[in-house]
């Protein structure tokens, strides 16, 4: 399955670049898991930073920053099969979640939830 993780990235951070990219670390520690078990795991983070960089933003959460950060995840999430929530509370982690349902898409909340790739 293409798996979605989906984590807090601003959260509770200040915009903190430490926690920021320990937020990061938390997604893609749970995306090798997943990589391990046969899956193609993503993270819209991964596609939108390197973006969003080169889009010209000067500083998280302003406007460049939001035209990308959050609709490049919700695209990608249509095209996977499913969604791995992590971590604390997040908005944008939410609001993934609520997409993944209403495409009818498997959610999960916990790697353990996640089966092998047969």
């Amino acid at each position: 399955m293409m798996i979605l993780v989906a984590g807090p990235y601003r959260s509770g951070t200040g915009d903190d670049p430490a926690k920021l990219r320990a937020n990061v670390d938390a997604m893609n520690d749970a995306a090798v898991h997943l990589f391990r078990a046969g899956h193609l795991p993503v993270t819209g983070e991964a596609l939108a930073l390197p973006l969003i960089e080169r889009a010209g933003s000067a500083t998280v959460g302003d406007p460049v920053f939001d035209e990308i950060f959050h609709p490049i995840s919700a695209r990608l999430l249509t095209h996977c099969d499913a969604v791995l929530r992590i971590g604390g509370p997040s908005a944008g982690a939410d609001e993934m979640v609520a997409q993944a349902r209403s495409e009818g898409k498997r959610v999960y909340t916990a790697l353990t939830e996640v089966p092998a790739a047969s």
